[in-house]
């Protein structure tokens, strides 16, 4: 529980989210000591609907639900054992059935953590699926030449992309092994190609991890794991 006080409390001092800070969800993980904090919205950032309703804090996120954030907004939610931190410009659907965990990534950019158990994700040009992973998704939407960009941050994922589902990869990372780069575009002559480590940080995911009670496995000791 010290190691994850200090975590928390160092994330806070960063000023991680912008110059307000996250003290009120810094806060509510530190009074949960390692235990999840309540499932909801946990912090939110400019304009975010859900479901095309102004959000609020502790609003429940679930199956079904639509979350969109607008330009220069941002939100971090927890649903269940998963933890989001949603960015701006971002559409992000939960399928109705909770049976087949499947969500999609409509546009926009989303890191995420999960726990135990399969997940799948629909991205305009591929479909991942996940299992005790975080991962880190910047989708720019449908089109013939769109692409997504796609880090496997840790855990292990069976990668399809759509315009080629013959070149699917299976595999697994323990510390942003393996960018990649999923195309529409059937000119190029392979649609996933590699890519580099953008956009997202360890730092994002500690935080995200210590809200649902967990340590990312590249973190070391002192924690829950996987």
């Amino acid at each position: 529980m010290q190691l994850r006080r200090r975590l928390l409390k160092a994330l806070a001092a960063a000023g991680l989210f912008g110059p307000a800070g996250i003290s009120g969800l810094i806060g509510n993980a530190l009074a949960k000591g390692n235990a999840p904090v309540a499932p909801g919205v946990h912090k939110l950032r400019g304009t975010v609907s859900v479901n095309g309703k102004p959000a609020r804090e502790g609003q429940l996120v679930g199956a079904g639900d639509t979350v969109v954030t607008g330009p220069g907004s941002e939100a971090i939610y927890v649903i269940g054992q998963d933890a989001f931190l949603q960015r701006e410009s971002s559409t992000v659907n939960f399928g109705a059935d909770v049976a087949l965990n499947l969500m999609r990534v409509v546009t926009g950019k989303l890191l995420s953590v999960f726990g135990k158990g399969a997940r799948t994700i629909q991205v305009s040009t591929a479909t991942i699926g996940i299992r005790g992973t975080g991962c880190y998704i910047e989708d720019e939407g449908a089109g013939a030449t769109a692409r997504t960009y796609f880090c496997l941050c840790y855990g292990d994922v069976e990668l399809t992309p759509g315009a080629a589902p013959q070149e699917a990869e299976r595999y697994s990372t323990t510390h942003h092994d393996k960018p990649m780069y999923i195309h529409n575009d059937m000119k190029m002559p392979k649609m996933m190609v590699p890519a580099g480590v953008i956009n997202h940080s360890d730092d994002e995911l500690k935080l995200l991890e210590a809200l649902v009670g967990r340590w990312p496995p590249f973190y070391g000791q002192g924690g829950p794991r996987y």
